[in-house]
């Protein structure tokens, strides 16, 4: 138990050690790789992989999964990133997601939170009332 409690928080300070002003980049986690790579950590693999699922959940929190029906333009994207930015207090950068089974609207994913503005979305909350 101990064992895994210590991965988790080296994991963790990992995670911390890859950001750059707040957000995951590629450089960083290439420097905590080699950093890594070095040491040798008799449970290697098991921090790694630990490492990598804390990684995930850092950048889940960082980017706004945008679904929609069709495609949207750049600046649509920028205004989606301003907004959240300014809503979650941290740069969130957004990317698209086409899910035709929307129909039409648009629904955000940023980590755990879902914002859901899609006609589907109100159809299925609607039935859920009537029932």
């Amino acid at each position: 138990m101990k064992r895994d409690k210590k991965i988790t928080k080296l994991a963790k300070k990992l995670v911390e050690l890859s950001l750059d002003n707040g957000v995951v980049t590629e450089a960083k986690v290439a420097e905590v790789l080699s950093g890594l790579k070095q040491v040798q950590h008799r449970q290697h693999l098991t921090v790694l992989k630990t490492y990598l699922a804390y990684l995930r959940r850092e950048i889940a929190l960082q980017t706004a999964v945008v679904s929609t029906p069709s495609s949207l333009s750049d600046a649509t994207l920028k205004e989606i990133e301003a907004n959240f930015t300014k809503i979650y207090g941290r740069t969130i950068s957004a990317v698209t997601q086409q899910d035709t089974s929307l129909i039409a609207g648009v629904r955000v994913r940023v980590g755990d939170d879902v914002y859901d503005a899609s006609v589907a979305g109100r159809l299925q909350r609607l039935a859920e009332n009537v029932h």
